[in-house]
């Protein structure tokens, strides 16, 4: 049970004063539905109003407060005119200026011969000193609390600074007196204040540095996100090796079957993989390991290798995908090499007719079908295994815990590989993982060339169209990728429909378009006819994961390349390449080009490296923004910043280390305490294996 006294901070933001219904929606899409989130959203600038200069000392462009008498309102005769309010100290006068201002409210704010306390940007206008719309007006007796330094914090369309920093103060006194969950000696060394108070520092800055990742209240709350994470971590983990395992051993016979068949050779980081994977599998605790390599490196080979080892010594494997798509081409990449090492495979989706699902079903039950690929379908309460001992999981990202945990759990003591193709880097990898243990591929395979990458600018895109109508002609496959504005899927889904008509019209039954809102089978359709030739070009959104494996595919394009993170380029970019022509990816921008974008568009020229472009991809933009972290199932990191606080994220692995070594039921005091923050950082999953265990 979630600690009694962390309650009020797991109220709905709607229960803060000045958050209705209307405010409270935005107030959610901002920071999230319950007042805790509000505390981790923290400021990212200040405005100091504490200077308080007469009328006449007032300079252009400073914040200033002013204390004035009000005089007459100019109320304007059309609604193009601005509404002028004159004021006057002792020493000169101000017009304060608002622009559709109501007469009704405004004399109710600025009642005439009345004394008010203004505070604004000030301007000079025609000799005048003059503030527009001023962002305070209070009577003289709340001086006070506008002769202060003000958090600015981040907003959304609709919600204004007032609400939001009443909202966030009220928050704040909600806080209540929770046990120290840091070690003692390492707090007193880093000279951190309390959680309490540096929640209550980071929230009231009083100089530019106060907003550094670095000082100590902030480097405090993003040391105690980071521990929460990485204790939840480790303690899955502790959980899932104190399970009983079971060693499986293989004998090599079926592997040599599917490995005779090939007409290449692995790579070395193929055949470092495979062993690394079978000596795992073959050691009494369980495998959880992480096979990780870029597009194309071939991670579905390994798998597979890893696979006809559980089917050596006797048992079953099951490789999840997480799109019907993805599942469709695991099972055609390995339908041959299943025949040649004489294997029985199957493919579970949940489209699959009845009479063909009972027969996987039955198959599955009864250990006939030794191999099954599937989507979450493999998931489902009737699907039963006569002995599962391995489970491969691909693009683990896109699935929660409890899918990966329900699969896990299908069979006793079963192995789980998972796949990703999105390079890591390596402290995103301790922030999402803890130290699992890591396979990497870094070599493409035999015979893939490299793609020729260039940058052009969105005005040349006539020529563009130019260039690919001569590699139509000879017989080329193309992807043209549109972007995605502002996560608003009605104008990503315009983008697209726009080009596909200008292409369509350009090559007539030639051009296919994919999108997230296409039913499956429309959207396996045209995948295939663009597969088979019978389509030149698709154009397609980000929204769907352009997961088709087209060798023939040689041209990439991609519109608006600006707006694109380093990963989904280097990701977009993987889908050529494949066979082994030469493929070239053509990256549009629109000018002017920021810096970071700049800097972006450099590295994908330079480089095909996907774990240096990951790299990159963290300095460039911190980790926040990185993968997009909400598709990627890695950590939403609201107050460490994974670039500036790597060196907390080691601390933070080491200290969850020790505390599962010496306590790992968090039974002691400081256990007690390490409790609530789990639950104040919402890794409530991770508690639970504690009761479950």
């Amino acid at each position: 049970m979630r600690p009694q006294s962390l309650t009020p901070l797991f109220a709905q933001v709607t229960a803060l004063p000045g958050i209705g219904p209307r405010l409270g929606k935005l107030v959610e899409k901002l920071a999230g539905p319950l007042v805790v989130d509000l505390l981790w959203h923290l400021p990212f600038a200040l405005i100091d109003r504490r200077n308080a200069p007469t009328v006449a000392e007032a300079k252009a462009g400073d914040v200033a407060t002013l204390t004035v008498t009000i005089g007459e309102h100019l109320v304007p005769r059309n609604g193009r005119q601005p509404y002028r309010i004159w004021c006057s100290d002792q020493t000169g006068r101000l017009c304060l200026t608002y622009f559709n201002g109501r007469e009704d409210y405004l004399k109710k704010l600025l009642p005439p011969g009345d004394i008010r306390v203004v505070s604004g940007k000030i301007e000079i206008y025609q000799g005048e000193v003059q503030m527009t719309h001023p962002d305070h007006v209070v009577p003289l007796d709340q001086r006070d609390s506008v002769l202060r330094v003000e958090p600015v914090y981040g907003l959304t369309a609709g919600l204004t600074q007032r609400p939001l920093q009443k909202a966030i103060g009220a928050a704040l006194e909600r806080l209540p007196d929770l046990p120290e969950w840091q070690n003692a000696a390492y707090l007193a060394r880093q000279r951190w204040p309390s959680w309490k108070a540096a929640l209550a520092q980071a929230h009231a800055p009083t100089e530019e540095v106060d907003l550094e990742p670095r000082h100590p209240a902030r480097a405090r709350l993003a040391f105690d996100e980071l521990l929460a994470s990485q204790l939840a971590v480790a303690l899955v983990r502790h959980h899932n090796r104190t399970l009983a395992g079971r060693s499986t051993k293989g004998d090599g016979r079926l592997q040599a079957r599917a490995r005779a068949s090939l007409p290449f050779e692995l790579t070395s980081s193929q055949k470092a993989a495979v062993a690394e994977i079978a000596a795992d599998m073959a050691k009494p605790e369980r495998m959880v390991r992480l096979l990780q390599g870029d597009v194309g490196s071939g991670k579905t080979l390994v798998a597979l290798l890893a696979m006809l080892t559980a089917v050596e010594s006797g048992a079953q494997a099951a490789l999840m995908a997480p799109t019907e798509l993805l599942a469709r081409q695991h099972h055609a990449t390995i339908m041959p090499l299943a025949e040649a090492a004489g294997v029985k495979l199957a493919l579970l989706t949940g489209r699959d007719g009845q009479r063909q699902k009972k027969a996987t079903l039955d198959g599955l039950a009864d250990g006939s079908i030794q191999i099954v690929v599937g989507t979450h379908a493999l998931v489902q309460e009737d699907v039963e295994f006569a002995d599962l001992a391995l489970a491969v999981v691909d693009e683990q990202h896109r699935f929660g815990v409890h899918q990966r945990m329900a699969l896990s759990s299908k069979s006793h003591a079963v192995d789980l590989l998972v796949m990703t193709a999105t390079p890591i880097p390596r402290t995103l990898m301790l922030a999402a993982y803890g130290d699992l243990d890591v396979s990497k591929l870094t070599e493409k395979p035999a015979g893939r060339q490299p793609i020729d990458t260039r940058t052009i600018p969105l005005e040349r895109i006539g020529e563009v169209v130019e260039g690919i109508s001569r590699r139509v002609a000879d017989g080329a496959r193309i992807y043209w990728v549109c972007p995605l504005i502002e996560e608003s899927e009605e104008v990503d889904l315009a983008n697209a429909e726009e080009r596909y008509r200008l292409l369509q019209a350009r090559f007539p039954g030639k051009v296919g378009l994919v999108h997230g809102r296409l039913k499956g089978a429309e959207r396996e359709a045209t995948m295939a006819a663009f597969a088979d030739g019978r389509l030149s070009i698709l154009v397609a959104t980000t929204v769907i994961e352009v997961g088709v494996d087209v060798p023939a595919a040689t041209v990439m394009i991609i519109e608006h390349a600006e707006r694109f993170g380093l990963a989904q380029l280097h990701q977009l970019r993987g889908r050529v390449g494949r066979g082994s022509a030469k493929s070239t990816c053509l990256l549009l921008y629109a000018q002017p080009l920021g810096e970071t974008a700049k800097a972006r568009l450099a590295i994908m020229r330079e480089t095909e490296d996907g774990f240096r472009i990951a790299e990159e991809d963290l300095r460039l933009r911190g980790a926040g923004e990185l993968l997009g972290t909400r598709q990627s199932g890695l950590p939403d990191m609201r107050l460490a910043d994974l670039a500036a606080h790597a060196e907390l994220l080691e601390a933070a692995r080491d200290d969850a280390r020790l505390v599962i070594e010496r306590d790992p039921d968090l039974n002691t005091p400081r256990g007690e305490a390490l409790r609530a923050l789990l639950y104040l950082f919402r890794r409530d999953d991770a508690v639970r294996t504690l009761r479950a265990g």
